[in-house]
Parts: structure tokens; C-alpha cells; sequence
């Protein structure tokens, strides 16, 4: 049965965003949209993850072409949303369930065109992608129906469509030392020192440029090392995150040279750079950031579009404008049309 009341969208949002659903504990939101959803005529389909943890997969048709989608997981901390001078604020305003009610809202108002509209709200995006990876699982297995030939992703692009995404890649780089007193550093070797040394140089390495996504940029994330004040360090170890914009095994291979004989790489997850595709009419911009849309390959052409500016995704002050979220539900509208036609 499906409601005659439209959605609020600001209500909306700020129900979503009042669900804690930092990474790793997106059970609550999950289920709580899956009722909501489904009290309002759709059908929806659980994807399992991991141990209290799915996907939610929605639609009102028997073969959706277009499916909208983005992902309900947050970084960490919680910060409880609230409204003022028309902006909403705290944690997922804009990445991403800001963008998650107004995909609901357009799809409902789709729906009463028998557009061949779906939903896919996925969790984990904002650490190992592991949702997404679930989802084109569960389609290649046609665990749902597993028609959608376009997908549009969304996150904070403000309410521009991205021509593409860069890519990203994780790697631990570690150095080894010698413990010793710190009153006769020539007895031992510092393993901080040599992390130190090591890390200054890559301001003199020549990475990949792309005339479309630009430079490839390198993040030291964290430091860690050592064991005391008074003892030469043992051991030291440095976090990055490489934003890509070519293929990852090119600018593994960099650091591999940069980094020899002198430490020890771990490489953690990678997310591939990806060009994406445009509509008329719409402005466009470059992502420098990852996405789910590499993990969701089967579920067809790709494109990205959001309300909200990635600059305040991640911080204390995130938030988005409610006239521009109400904008982004007349674009997701006209972006399912444009592309199901």
C-alpha cells in the first residue's frame, strides 16, 4: 500500500542522523529504514554482510534499471543532528544520509510514474567498502533482482556530477632500529630517525598526473614508534593513504623503489580511479576521493552525484543545506529519468 503523505525530507534526514551508525554498527539504521520503507509499500531485501550487518536493496518494479544509491555508515564520532538558520548539521548531514533521504524522496515521487527505479544503501563505505563488495555479490547471484543497468553513487559533490573519481590505496611502511641507551645513541639505531628521513623524501618524487583527475597526492596519516624518552628507538612505523589517479600497480611500484631495502611495506586496501559518466545539463567537477563505485561493477554505468561539499564530510562542523537537499531531489529525479529512458 502506498502512503499518500509525502516524505519530509529535513525530518527524514534528521531521523537517520540521530542513529548512531559509525562503521562496524550499522545495524540500528539499517533496520529502522528497512520498516520505514517497507510501511510505506516497498519491497526491500536484506543483503547480509557480516554478523548484524546487511544491505538494504528497495524497489517497486519487477526489473529496476536505475538504481539509486549510497551508504549509511559514518566516521566516527557521533555528533546528534540539529537544524538552524536552514542548515543541517552533525554527523551524515551530507555523507552521506542527507543524500539518502533525498534519494527516498525522489524515488517515491518516481514511483508514481512506474519508473524502473531501486534503492541500494550499503554500510561500510567509509572503511573497507565490504557493503559494497556484499551487494555486487548478491547480484551477480541474482539474490535480487539483478537488472539495473545504471547506478548513480552518491556523496558530497555539490550537486555536481563527477567526470570521475581518484582512486586510493592504504600501505604501513616500517622501519627496524636497535634499542639502546639514549646516552650512547652509537650503540643502537634509531628506527624513528630512519622513518623520519625516509618520509622527506617523498616531496622529491616525480607521482603520476592525470589531465582529467589530476595529481596523484600522498597523506601520512599516523606516526607511531619508539618505547621511551631515553631509549633509541627500536622501531617506528608511518600510515598513508596514496589518493590514485592511475593504475595502483604504477605508483606501487614507486614506492616500492622509494622505500628498498631501508623498510617494509604492508599494503592495505585499494580503491581503483574511475571516469564516470556525464548527463546535459548538469555541471561537472573532478572527485578526489574513493567511492563504492568500483566494488559495484555489476550493477551498471556509473555515475556520482550529491548535494554537500566533501570539505565538511569527515569534520565536527559537517552539515548541508536544506534548500540545496531539496534540489538534489528534483536532479536524482530528472538523473533516473534522463538515464531510464
Amino acid at each position: 500500500m502506498r502512503p499518500s503523505t509525502a516524505i519530509d525530507l529535513v525530518e527524514l534526514t534528521t531521523r537517520l542522523m540521530s542513529i548512531d551508525s559509525t562503521s562496524g554498527t550499522e545495524g540500528e539504521v539499517v533496520a529502522w529504514l528497512d520498516r520505514y520503507l517497507s510501511d510505506r509499500g516497498w519491497r526491500t531485501w536484506r543483503i547480509p554482510v557480516s554478523a548484524g550487518r546487511d544491505d538494504l536493496f528497495v524497489t517497486a518494479v519487477d526489473h529496476p534499471t536505475v538504481t539509486l544509491s549510497t551508504h549509511l555508515d559514518t566516521v566516527p564520532p557521533f555528533i546528534s543532528p540539529r537544524v538552524e538558520d536552514g542548515i543541517i548539521r552533525g554527523r551524515g548531514a551530507c555523507d552521506a544520509k542527507g543524500i539518502a533521504a533525498a534519494m527516498i524522496c525522489a524515488a517515491d515521487r518516481l514511483r508514481v510514474t512506474g519508473a524502473p527505479v531501486a534503492l541500494l544503501f550499503v554500510v561500510g563505505e567509509e572503511v573497507t567498502h565490504d557493503g559494497a563488495h556484499a551487494a555486487d555479490e548478491a547480484f551477480a547471484a541474482k539474490q535480487i533482482p539483478a537488472t539495473s543497468r545504471v547506478i548513480i553513487d552518491g556523496e558530497p559533490t555539490e550537486s555536481t556530477l563527477a567526470v570521475g573519481t581518484k582512486g586510493a590505496v592504504r600501505v604501513t611502511v616500517r622501519t627496524a632500529g636497535q634499542a639502546a641507551h639514549s646516552a650512547y645513541p652509537e650503540l643502537g639505531r634509531s628506527a624513528t630517525r630512519d622513518l623520519v628521513h625516509l618520509l622527506a623524501e617523498l616531496d622529491t618524487i616525480a607521482f603520476p598526473n592525470d589531465s582529467v583527475l589530476g595529481a596523484t597526492t600522498v597523506n601520512i596519516g599516523s606516526l607511531s614508534g619508539g618505547v621511551a624518552d631515553n631509549v633509541v628507538a627500536p622501531w617506528a612505523e608511518a600510515r598513508m593513504m596514496i589518493r590514485l589517479v592511475t593504475p595502483a600497480a604504477e605508483v606501487m611500484r614507486i614506492i616500492e623503489h622509494w622505500a628498498a631495502d631501508r623498510a617494509t611495506l604492508e599494503w592495505g586496501p585499494m580503491v581503483p580511479p574511475m571516469k564516470l559518466g556525464v548527463v546535459a545539463g548538469f555541471k561537472t567537477s573532478v572527485a578526489a576521493f574513493a567511492t563504492d563505485i568500483p566494488a559495484l561493477a555489476n550493477w551498471g554505468t556509473p555515475y556520482l552525484f550529491g548535494p554537500g561539499s566533501i570539505h565538511v564530510a569527515h569534520r565536527d562542523d559537517e552539515c548541508v543545506s536544506i534548500d540545496e537537499l531539496h534540489a538534489a531531489v528534483n536532479s536524482y529525479e530528472r538523473l533516473v529519468s534522463a538515464l531510464s529512458s
